[in-house]
């Protein structure tokens, strides 16, 4: 499946699957809004016969070196497919080509999957924040990429 960029008619589906993925940390409609509307951010979504199954948005603004992945999802009948994968490298062009030196992102201490995906993709990890997941409590590790010519 390919990516395409989100558009506002996908916001219920992409909203309906954050609050499924991620039940006690949800991001608000708002933030999705945001990010479709904002020309620093790259919205994408995937499908499956007219279903959103995944989508993944990355900031990079303008005069900052380093770009953030801020979000990837991949509805949990559709993981094992790849799509988690498709989606970060698409994210990942995205960033190179916006001439970042380095992309950040934060993952669950406990997403393990997630974990191996990115550091399939050169992402390191740098730090580690207690408690950034809540209400759960949950640690979150900063992984980094360095951006090579």
């Amino acid at each position: 499946m390919t990516p395409r960029g989100a558009t506002a008619d996908d916001l219920d589906a992409v909203v309906a699957l954050e609050r499924v993925i991620f039940p006690d940390d949800a991001w608000p409609r708002d933030k999705f809004e945001d990010d479709l509307r904002s020309s620093f951010a790259h919205f994408l979504v995937v499908e499956d016969g007219g279903t959103i199954t995944g989508y993944a948005i990355a900031q990079h603004l303008p005069g900052n070196d380093v770009a953030d992945i801020q979000n990837i999802a991949v509805a949990e009948a559709h993981r094992g497919e790849g799509l988690g994968a498709v989606l970060l490298d698409a994210l990942l062009e995205w960033c190179e080509s916006r001439h970042a030196t380095a992309i950040l992102l934060e993952v669950r201490a406990d997403n393990e999957s997630a974990q191996s995906l990115y550091a399939s993709r050169r992402f390191q990890t740098i730090a580690t924040r207690p408690g950034y997941y809540q209400p759960a409590g949950v640690d979150a590790l900063v992984m980094r990429r360095e951006v090579t010519p």
